[in-house]
């Protein structure tokens, strides 16, 4: 049975980690899609990917940190779908600089690609969503609230604690127009550029990594791609349709301590 089957989604961020993992999950069932990217060349190596399934795909290439985009880049989305069931807000940026050392130009850069953005996308595609009964999912991160020893993440940290109320108080200002809005907070997962980022430690710093995911992953794991977009087909699917306004953590238990 394909849950989504016959929905138009967009997901920005679609074309590599967990953007792409999750348009991996929606065409298995059933949705069209529209990837919105930085690279062309990432972008059409993820069409080529999902070219298997028969649904359509189209391609947008833009810079979501720069918002006087916002308005074209939601009127090429309608140029391609008239109606938009699904909206996946997940690109985003985060960069782990020290408090003391963030300056003006990067906390922008975070506040606009992962804060101004989404606000703004949900905003042009709000009355193609609430034609469809459709809904939205931002992508959080468990780093809103819950911080690690040797991660400094002030400004990567108040855009997904701003995430967090977008999706909340959204939702219950858009739930009587039919729109459901919800978020996924993952943990740690294994990206192509997280893969990347560990395998150019020190090997004595990989095996730190690992001990220290034992340590407080209960599942003693990190997760994968496939997880987040398992649980996102779940919440844009009819099956969630009394799901509105909450913040799922998948990640392997590790909010719970």
């Amino acid at each position: 049975m394909k849950l989504l089957k016959n929905k138009n989604a967009v997901i920005t961020g679609g074309s590599d980690g967990i953007g792409l993992g999750i348009a991996r999950e929606f065409a298995k069932n059933g949705a069209n899609l529209v990837l919105i990217g930085r690279s062309t060349d990432k972008l059409e190596k993820a069409k080529l990917q999902l070219a298997k399934y028969p649904i359509v795909i189209h391609l947008i290439s833009a810079y979501l940190d720069d918002t006087s985009q916002i308005t074209w880049i939601s009127e090429e989305i309608t140029k391609h779908f008239s109606k938009v069931d699904i909206l996946v807000n997940n690109a985003g940026i985060g960069k782990f600089v020290p408090f003391s050392e963030t300056d003006e130009a990067l906390l922008d850069l975070h506040l606009n690609l992962n804060v101004k953005a989404p606000y703004l996308l949900t905003q042009k595609l709000l009355p193609q969503l609430v034609e469809s009964k459709g809904n939205v999912i931002n992508i959080s991160s468990y780093f809103a609230h819950r911080m690690l020893v040797g991660r400094t993440t002030t400004a990567y940290s108040i855009t997904k604690g701003a995430i967090n109320s977008f999706t909340k108080s959204l939702a219950f200002e858009v739930g009587n127009l039919g729109v459901r809005v919800n978020a996924i907070a993952p943990g740690s997962i294994s990206t192509p550029q997280f893969d990347r980022n560990l395998a150019s430690l020190p090997t004595e710093k990989q095996v730190a990594f690992h001990e220290m995911v034992k340590s407080i992953y209960p599942l003693e794991k990190i997760g994968n791609v496939e997880d987040i977009g398992k649980m996102a087909v779940f919440l844009a699917s009819d099956n969630a349709n009394w799901i509105t306004g909450a913040i799922f953590a998948v990640d392997g238990g590790l909010t719970t301590n």
